[in-house]
């Protein structure tokens, strides 16, 4: 949220200080923090390069900045929603490889709705004309596409099925890809106008650069314990910088089962084994905490620590989940 709101307010006026979660301040936000001070803010973290942020807004005096796309889309996508309340034209240039491009098309096509045009150049810059009008409408916001992952696993793990409605292969969602990742592992998928049903089927490991549906990579590593043969995950070093480094503290969770998991800079590669119960610890993550409760359906004796941290995004998830177990149960 941090990353967000610095962008904002710093288009406004006043004198502002964010903070966090003790992970927060161990989250790299100085890409950011120069963009903005190259635009024209006043802008300070600290030394570290991690929050707290403090932010003295008198909105934006100059039209170009420089900013790096290998940490974080966020960074990016926030800088685009910014700039749309702004008056100047201004000029977004984007340096290193952009992780997660999804979100980015996904911004831009929302604004669009509402009027405000963001242009990509083939020299991967980001431009927006200032003063353009922007209109209210009424707009229907998509299932999480990322929140549904773990539904759609819940499927792949135990051989049944499961429908979402209100997804579709349409969808502005880049995580509506982790129904292909599940589709080369042995799943059926069936896209409907407005749902997205999976069959769960014989699984069978992959090889598989998840660069573009990163939030999902504890959800497919959970199904990988049940695949014939390793699962080869990669591309995804910036998930190192989440709300908790989730390569390193994955694959250890992941051992905790019984995996056998080999961890690379950019990824890992998850081998089969036999499986026993485990406390699993969450780490404030709340795709830690969703992701290992699917293992739970098919592992016995699985106790997440801390479900509570499910309430940053889905308070509901452990409900929902128990409403669906409670559904396969019936005669």
């Amino acid at each position: 949220m941090v990353e967000e709101t610095d962008r904002l307010l710093s288009v406004g006026q006043g004198e502002f200080t964010l903070d966090g979660v003790p992970r927060m301040r161990q989250r790299p936000i100085h890409d950011l923090v120069r963009a903005l001070i190259e635009l024209g803010a006043t802008v300070h973290c600290a030394p570290n390069g991690c929050p707290p942020v403090s932010v003295s807004a008198n909105g934006f005096l100059r039209d170009d900045c420089q900013i790096s796309g290998n940490i974080s889309s966020q960074f990016l996508s926030g800088l685009i929603l910014a700039i749309g309340n702004c008056s100047r034209d201004i000029n977004l240039h984007l340096t290193g490889t952009l992780v997660s491009q999804p979100y980015i098309d996904m911004t831009i096509a929302v604004l669009a709705k509402f009027g405000r045009i963001v242009i990509h150049n083939q020299d991967n810059v980001y431009s927006s004309c200032g003063g353009q009008p922007m209109h209210g409408i009424v707009y229907d916001i998509e299932p999480d596409a990322s929140a549904a992952s773990y539904f759609f696993a819940a499927a792949a793990v135990t051989g049944g099925d499961v429908m979402v409605t209100g997804l579709s292969k349409d969808s502005i969602q880049g995580d509506i890809g982790f129904c292909n990742a599940l589709e080369q592992m042995g799943c059926e998928i069936e896209y409907g106008a407005d749902f997205i049903r999976v069959y769960g089927g014989k699984l069978r490991g992959i090889d598989i650069d998840m660069n573009t549906i990163s939030d999902t990579v504890l959800t497919l590593a959970v199904v990988a314990l049940f695949a014939i043969g390793p699962t080869n995950i990669r591309n995804v070093r910036h998930i190192r910088d989440k709300e908790t480094d989730r390569i390193t503290d994955l694959a250890r969770e992941l051992r905790r089962l019984g995996a056998t998991v080999e961890e690379f800079d950019d990824g890992m590669t998850i081998t089969p084994s036999s499986y026993s119960g485990a406390v699993i610890e969450t780490y404030d993550d709340h795709r830690m905490a969703m992701s290992f409760a699917v293992a739970g359906l098919r592992i016995p004796d699985v106790v997440i620590n801390d479900p509570e941290c499910c309430n940053k995004t889905y308070p509901n998830f452990f409900a929902d989940l128990s409403g669906l177990i409670a559904v396969d149960k019936m005669p």
